[in-house]
């Protein structure tokens, strides 16, 4: 078996390795994400949920850029929420400012109870360049 083809952000190689995952893996010109949180550097999250959601989509573009892509590679788009209803108007005008333009990524909102402390999570998938 071939070993996988990881990419790691530069310095937060830590943090998973501590949790035992990946941040994302190359695989037949595309590029699985791991779902990205609001996590500042010492692992913590962000309070206030706005700033969240932009850490995680911060996190989330040096991952990408890790691999040589933006969000203009990303194809497709899973989302967390821990509550939707007060949630989803920060999250779409956020979105909005991601991806200002057709043709925009498929993606999938689910409300979820439990996010490891925090509220809002972001995975992807990604054609490599």
């Amino acid at each position: 078996m071939s070993k996988r083809d990881v990419v790691f952000p530069e310095g937060r190689q830590a943090l998973y390795e501590l949790h035992r995952y990946s941040p994302a893996v190359r695989a037949n010109g595309l590029l699985f994400v791991s779902g990205h949180v609001g996590s500042r550097e010492d692992g913590t999250p962000e309070p206030d949920f706005d700033a969240q959601v932009r850490r995680a989509f911060a996190n989330l573009k040096a991952t990408l850029q890790a691999a040589g892509c933006t969000l203009d590679d990303i194809v497709d788009v899973t989302s967390f929420h821990t509550d939707p209803d007060k949630q989803f108007d920060t999250v779409l005008k956020i979105k909005d400012e991601m991806f200002p333009q057709a043709p925009y990524p498929t993606w999938t909102a689910l409300g979820v109870t439990w996010l490891a402390g925090f509220d809002f999570e972001i995975k992807v998938v990604a054609r490599l360049p």
